[in-house]
């Protein structure tokens, strides 16, 4: 089997960059964490953005379990683990919705997430 090298994927990724971009110009905190933090390249679908249902918060991951979440204007690096629930529609597309498993699920905080990449 012929090994290519991991960068070969951004031509064929087209489609998903695109979609990065667009989150990326409506959450723009988000391109400042990648240029602070020390990111190697990354393939397109290990990148995940969820959104709190209510607004209130947007968490970037790009590397699971950690997250980068901003709420209040202000960023912070936390553990993000969530399970599926179901599908919904939002912005017009269909989204899957998360919510934070174990014992963090039971919690008055907790908040359910919409995945958007």
């Amino acid at each position: 089997m012929l090994k290519m090298p991991y960068k070969c994927w951004a031509p064929r990724e087209g489609d998903r960059l695109v979609e990065i971009a667009k989150v990326m110009r409506k959450f723009p905190w988000m391109v400042e964490v990648v240029r602070q933090r020390h990111v190697g390249i990354l393939h397109p679908y290990m990148v995940e953005v969820y959104v709190a249902r209510d607004g209130s918060e947007a968490c970037l991951s790009l590397n699971p379990p950690k997250a980068y979440c901003a709420q209040n204007g202000s960023v912070k690096e936390v553990r993000l683990e969530l399970e599926f629930k179901r599908y919904e529609t939002y912005e017009d597309k269909m989204r899957e919705v998360y919510r934070p498993k174990g014992l963090l699920a039971f919690t008055t905080a907790a908040r359910e997430y919409m995945r958007l990449l």
